[in-house]
Parts: structure tokens; sequence; C-alpha cells
């Protein structure tokens, strides 16, 4: 037999009754009349074919059938009463943010520094999504997502959030072993691209070199995939800076000579234009600026240089 929900409320009502062991009692918990828990208890002694009170002038006392149920019943609800004041506590204390972004930004940019975000916002549980195609919005979807691109994406609002620059790099080993020393040097090296909108051609004409053919050997789906390449040896990557300043910071890899290019797109916050952001949101937006606007300090202090090879 099933528990279907037409047994909650005659259950509800032995079970306040056989704890209290009178129905006046549990009818004033129940915000019932006494008769009412009366014909709860009666129905679900007819329904299950057996006696779960004795009656009398007194007041009521359990059957060996009742006690059972009672033990039962009692050990249930309290097992739901506790799991809805977890469930409450937990909504009291604590509030979920759901961000969507590429993986190479979280990788190398993002994920570093949510630390210092957690710390500021305890109670802000996030869960971060990478996902190259751009997802959708929808009820139960992202609340705010980091994109890359020129600021425009129907039915999103777009807050402009930091700049990138693109520069080659490759392993320190490469570079001393290649001897590079100029423009030239660097684009006669293996090339490695990837699917990204601005390319090795472009900096070739950039660095004056526009003669010359692009031979890309590697081409890699991932931006993050590309400079474990270049770590690696395989060539030189046309690094986006928001995401190599790690690679660089370790030495994995340096910077090479030639132009820095200034990308056609920028990183934005975006989210969806039929919507405010909520609370959590709108404090992870703004921790986002200040961390770029920080970082901004910091490179102004210390800019990236090409390695001296």
């Amino acid at each position: 037999m099933s528990l279907r929900t037409d047994w909650l409320v005659p259950l509800g009502a032995f079970e306040a009754a056989a704890r209290h062991q009178n129905f006046a009692r549990a009818a004033e918990q129940l915000h019932l009349t006494a008769s009412a828990v009366s014909h709860h208890v009666r129905r679900l002694e007819a329904r299950l074919g057996v006696v779960l009170f004795q009656r009398h002038a007194r007041g009521v006392t359990l059957t060996a059938e009742g006690r059972r149920l009672a033990d039962a019943t009692s050990s249930a609800f309290a097992d739901v009463e506790g799991t809805l004041q977890t469930l409450r506590g937990r909504a009291d204390q604590a509030e979920t943010l759901r961000i969507t972004t590429l993986h190479s930004l979280a990788n190398a940019w993002l994920v570093p520094r949510l630390g210092r975000f957690a710390s500021r916002h305890p109670h802000i549980r996030i869960s971060l999504e990478t996902e190259a195609v751009l997802t959708r919005f929808d009820e139960g979807g992202p609340d705010l997502g980091i994109r890359h691109g020129a600021g425009q994406w129907p039915g999103l609002h777009a807050r402009y959030l930091m700049p990138d620059r693109l520069f080659p790099v490759t392993s320190p080993a490469l570079a001393k072993s290649a001897k590079v020393r100029t423009a030239e040097d660097v684009a006669r090296l293996p090339l490695i691209a990837d699917l990204s909108r601005q390319g090795w051609p472009d900096w070739m004409r950039a660095a004056g070199l526009g003669g010359m053919s692009v031979q890309e050997h590697f081409t890699m789906s991932d931006s993050t995939d590309a400079l474990r390449a270049a770590a690696s040896g395989l060539g030189a990557a046309l690094a986006r800076e928001r995401i190599t300043l790690p690679w660089l910071a370790r030495g994995d890899l340096i910077q090479l000579p030639g132009p820095v290019l200034p990308a056609r797109w920028s990183y934005y916050i975006i989210y969806p234009d039929h919507r405010p952001l909520s609370a959590p949101a709108q404090r992870f937006a703004d921790w986002l600026q200040e961390e770029v606007a920080a970082e901004s300090a910091r490179e102004r202090a210390d800019p990236v240089r090409p390695a001296d090879t």
C-alpha cells in the first residue's frame, strides 16, 4: 500500500492525539475542534481496519497497534521537522549565486580571486559554470555571466568590465634556443592559434610583417590549451593578457618581442534585460569592478614587458 497525500491529515491528527493522549489538547495544537480530531482518527482506523485508541471517560489510551503507529509517525514527523529546520536555517544564512563564464577566464583570472569575495561575503554560495556557448538566462539559470565580446548580446544588459591586449608568448627554453630577438624571429617560430576572432595575421600586420605567410602549426579550440602548448615548447601563442598573467608570473611563459595589440573585444558582465540583478549578483558585479581597478593600479606600477632573450 503506497502512502498517498490523503493519508497525511489523518496521520497528523493521530500523531498529535497519540503524543498528548488527549483529543482536546491535540485539537488546540492543530487549531481544530476535538470532534474534528476524533473524526480523523476514526477515519484512519476505518481505513486500517484496526483500533488505535481505547476510549474511556477520562480520555484515550493507545492500543498495541496504536503504539506501533505512534512510534513510526513520531519518528517520521521528527525527521521531516528536522529537515525543514535545516532548510530554513540555510535559506536564512546563505544565498546562492550562479555565474557563467569562459573556462580560460575562470581558470586564470576569476578563480584565484574568489577567496577575497568569499571572505567579504561568507553567506553567499557560488556556483561557477564554464562553457564556451552563451547559456540561456532562463528562470533558475545563471544570475550573471562574464563574457568576451563587442558588448552587444540580444536581450542582455552588458556592463563593461575590462579591456584586453594581445602579445606573443612562448616557453623560456624555446625563446633561448631559437635566439628570438625580433618580431621577425617570432614569426619564424611554429605558431599556435586558437579560435579567437583576432589572431596572428593581425599581429603580423601590426609588426610590419604583412608580406610573410602565416604558418599556424597548431590550432586549439580553447585559449588555455594554446597557452599550455606554448609553455610545453611547441611554439609561440598569441596570448590574451588577462588569462596569461599567471603564466608569466610563474615563469612558465615569457612575453616575446613585437607589438602589443589592443584587443577588439573586451570583457563584460552580462545579465538579462528583463530582470534586475539580485542582491548577491549586484555585490559580485561591484566586487569584480573593484578587482579590475586594483589590478589596473598594479599594472601601472609594474607593467608587463618582453623578456630579455
